[in-house]
């Protein structure tokens, strides 16, 4: 109803002048590969190999993971090619289907995707700094938590004030042109890469540990120690069984699936480059092989890097390895104490070469968002440096109030703790971007019937098929979450929906001001 009372002129595509031509391949790629790459490769390893039960299993989520990845980038690059355009994603959806499409992806993304994706990284960085100056810690405050209502808070610790920093620092960079953010990318993915290079090299040829090896490879399926899983709510324990991944082919199944919620995160943002189109120098051609040549890279870096724990440490050390630090303990079998400090560095270049990566792409959809009129039209306009700095504000300002917001936990005993809003969040989304993902690829179909007469420079390769096995694949993973993450998925449908209504605002209100010009 609201999309036939308010329609909005599809004008961003024909209204991006301005912006600098500055990204070429290589700089493409290293976008992809630098936002793909934070922490969560380094992490969870544990959580998957708890899920999994099996150094096979493993291996095996991994892999999966590689395919519906990079299918997924197979098929993006026909709609880069198709709408090579500021927004991306935003842009493939609100051509596909309606502007109201584009603008809840688009309203998601800032609200949580994108934002909490990039504070959860900025406190990933401030927390493993704190391994090498333990003067940065989260109990260490500067401002005590202080009750909000809801059951909510607000805090400034000095983790939490070098996150912001971070923030700020990398959100200044980025007001001060494309080629400048691009450098920082380009040094920083350089680096990190060589860095998880070095881990696999490590792992596999240094560190090797020949019984962990004989106990990984030689019971390579054999399910041990697999964590049971129980339906997400207690309205389906009554049909839906609890299961762990030795319980036959349904176990597997849903192992799997409740598996791909880690290592499908941390492989996420792949599709970054596509929201930065408009200072791509080739963008029909470099936006589609930057996702390609990106997602390859790192899936195969992190395939290695999981064979490299298996070659280091036996799964039950995996599994069982403190606050999910596989990397760290990987790194402390062959350098002993050493390792920790080593990790931390690792990570520290990974997770602001990350967070710059996201932030620069980031920006680019409110830009194409107030171009339409569906978001705050100061955010529609480049600077002097040709990029969109009110809309990197807008976003830094989000950014920070999700590092300082705070979820009071109160047990039974009456004692008090506090989670992080943003962590949170993210758990909610999971299944809403896989159903963005579903549509967006959907929408290849969609744009060949609505659109047959298009230029195609690049066509989604293997179509229909390779399109086709990512929406089943991730609609059997979205079924799995449904029964068995049921109180993650439903508030995430729930911050979905809750953009209809504030579509319906910013599109009358754009209709206003069209009618009053």
């Amino acid at each position: 109803m609201a999309e036939a009372a308010h329609p909005i002129p599809q004008s961003s595509a024909k209204s991006e002048h301005g912006f600098v031509r500055a990204i070429g391949l290589f700089d493409g790629t290293m976008i992809v590969v630098g936002s793909m790459i934070g922490s969560g490769i380094f992490i969870v390893a544990a959580d998957i190999s708890r899920q999994t039960g099996s150094p096979g299993g493993l291996l095996l989520t991994w892999i999966l993971t590689g395919l519906l990845t990079i299918s997924a980038a197979l098929s993006y690059g026909e709609l880069a090619a198709l709408f090579p355009h500021a927004g991306g994603q935003y842009v493939y959806l609100r051509e596909a289907y309606s502007p109201l499409w584009g603008f809840l992806y688009g309203w998601t993304l800032f609200l949580v995707i994108q934002t909490g994706t990039i504070a959860a990284v900025a406190v990933g960085f401030a927390k493993y700094l704190g391994v090498l100056l333990p003067s940065i810690s989260p109990q260490t405050w500067i401002v005590p938590p202080i009750a909000l209502p809801l059951k909510f808070a607000i805090s400034l610790s000095v983790q939490q004030l070098v996150a912001v920093l971070m923030i700020i620092f990398l959100t200044f960079l980025n007001t001060l042109g494309v080629r400048l953010g691009k450098l920082i990318q380009n040094i920083f993915t350089s680096v990190k890469t060589l860095s998880l290079i070095g881990l696999i090299f490590l792992g596999i040829f240094v560190g090797r540990n020949a019984g962990a090896i004989t106990e990984n490879f030689g019971h390579f399926w054999e399910v041990r120690n697999a964590q049971p899983i129980e339906p997400g709510a207690n309205f389906l324990k009554s049909i839906v069984p609890t299961i762990t991944a030795a319980g036959g082919a349904f176990g597997l199944f849903v192992a799997f699936g409740v598996a791909q919620v880690g290592s499908l995160f941390s492989a996420d943002a792949w599709n970054n480059i596509g929201f930065t189109a408009a200072e791509v120098k080739n963008p029909k051609r470099d936006v589609a092989l930057s996702m390609v040549f990106g997602t390859t890279i790192v899936i195969t870096l992190y395939c290695l890097a999981n064979l490299a724990y298996l070659f280091t440490l036996p799964l039950v050390q995996i599994q069982t390895a403190p606050d999910g630090r596989v990397a760290t303990a990987a790194l402390s079998a062959i350098f002993g104490s050493g390792g920790a400090t080593i990790m931390a560095g690792a990570i520290i270049i990974s997770t602001f070469g990350c967070d710059n990566g996201l932030i620069l792409a980031g920006a680019r959809v409110s830009y194409a968002m107030a171009k339409d009129g569906l978001f705050f039209k100061t955010t529609g306009k480049l600077n002097k440096k040709g990029v969109p700095a009110r809309a990197l504000l807008f976003q830094g300002i989000w950014i920070v109030l999700l590092l300082l917001m705070r979820r009071r936990h109160v047990d039974a005993a009456g004692t008090i703790t506090y989670g992080d809003v943003y962590n949170d969040l993210l758990d909610y989304v999971v299944f809403s971007v896989l159903l963005f993902y579903v549509l967006t690829i959907a929408g290849v179909f969609k744009l060949r019937t609505k659109r047959p007469g298009a230029e195609r420079p690049y066509k989604a390769f293997g179509y229909p098929f390779v399109p086709l096995l990512y929406i089943v694949a991730a609609a059997a993973i979205m079924f799995v979450l449904l029964l068995y993450k049921t109180q993650t998925t439903w508030p995430g449908l729930v911050i979905v929906l809750l953009g209809v209504p504030v579509y319906v605002l910013w599109a009358r209100s754009a209709k206003v001001t069209r009618s009053a010009s």
